[in-house]
């Protein structure tokens, strides 16, 4: 009894430790997501519009800040304005408050900014879209923190600076361990990148039983045809000329006993926009005695090169085919069809 009890009460430890540890684990996940704190041993990655901190080796592309004797303006509560650069065809500052922006209510945290400047030279009621990134430098380990929270920032006369008021923590700043504040130096850096909303969009339209969609292909003299694959003339249905092949002695799986039939895309008419094409297609064996065609069904994606075909290896049995009584050939010919039930059609169009 005693041992049954030793036994239960372990089982309940070892379950409490690993709850507490997993809540533990959840916690600190949960924290990172939000940016609140980093440590060079992760990065962190989360959804737009909030802040996502990473390491990466390259240096920012629009302009470094570095600050020697670091020591001297540790405890200075106004900011420190860097000297004009152009970025993306504008004028442009970085805004560093190193404890912290007071009019954020921050004051463990280092805050940077990027300000646009001149902007009396810009028309009325201007706006400059920007994708912006601010950067902090990690000597330690040869890299550049990477700090961004993926929404587009809205320059204008109402709003010209914008940034991280949270951009470092001052412990994990000033943590000679980590490495962004070596020898008493520290660099701070900016990437601008301009977002101009595009004007035209790439639009993909499906058209149901297009103009001119049914292609019909006579075979005569079937039986002296060779054993290699047969094309019929283009025909053009939506934006793009379009054929049938076949091999008379099979193919595939197929081969010999079948007869195969495959639809092709060939190339787009004129002043077309080139891209994929949709096609959807029944491809028939015509019965020239009665009604009761070979027929199949066959939709793809057609990419843009012109040897891409799509069909089956057995649309019918050779010797169904070659039986007088069943219809399908009639006087040493055959008749193909395809009817394009659907395809597509792109257009560059404004948004």
């Amino acid at each position: 009894m005693d041992s049954h009890k030793w036994s239960l009460g372990f089982t309940l430890l070892a379950f409490l430790f690993i709850t507490s540890s997993s809540a533990e684990l959840i916690i600190k996940q949960v924290t990172q997501g939000r940016g609140i704190e980093y440590n060079n041993s992760y990065s962190l990655t989360s959804n737009l519009g909030v802040t996502t901190r990473e390491l990466r080796d390259e240096r920012p592309s629009s302009k470094i800040v570095t600050i020697t004797s670091f020591s001297v303006i540790k405890d200075r509560g106004e900011p420190y304005e860097s000297s004009i650069f152009e970025a993306a065809g504008y004028k442009w500052r970085l805004v560093l408050y190193v404890k912290g922006n007071p009019k954020g209510g921050i004051n463990n945290h280092i805050s940077l900014y990027a300000r646009i400047e001149e902007t009396e030279t810009l028309p009325r009621g201007w706006e400059v879209n920007v994708d912006l990134k601010l950067f902090v430098h990690n000597r330690k380990l040869k890299k550049y923190l990477s700090v961004t929270d993926g929404t587009v920032k809205r320059y204008n006369d109402a709003k010209k600076e914008w940034g991280f008021t949270q951009l470092i923590s001052l412990p994990t700043f000033y943590n000679a361990n980590e490495g962004y504040l070596v020898q008493d130096t520290a660099s701070f850096g900016a990437e601008i990148f301009i977002v101009n909303p595009t004007e035209k969009q790439e639009k993909v339209t499906f058209i149901s039983n297009p103009p001119d969609n049914v292609f019909t292909w006579k075979i005569l003299r079937f039986s002296t045809l060779e054993d290699k694959f047969y094309y019929s003339d283009d025909f053009l249905v939506g934006d793009r000329y379009w054929r049938l092949g076949f091999n008379p002695k099979g193919s595939g799986g197929g081969r010999p006993h079948a007869l195969p039939i495959f639809l092709y895309a060939q190339g787009h008419k004129a002043n077309a926009v080139v891209t994929n094409t949709w096609g959807a297609v029944n491809l028939r064996l015509k019965n020239q005695r009665s009604s009761n065609h070979k027929q199949l069904y066959s939709a793809a994606w057609y990419p843009i090169r012109s040897d891409y075909g799509v069909g089956v290896n057995n649309i019918i049995l050779m010797s169904e085919l070659k039986d007088a009584s069943k219809g399908y050939m009639v006087n040493d010919a055959i008749i193909f069809e395809a009817e394009m039930v659907k395809v597509s059609v792109t257009n560059i169009v404004s948004v």
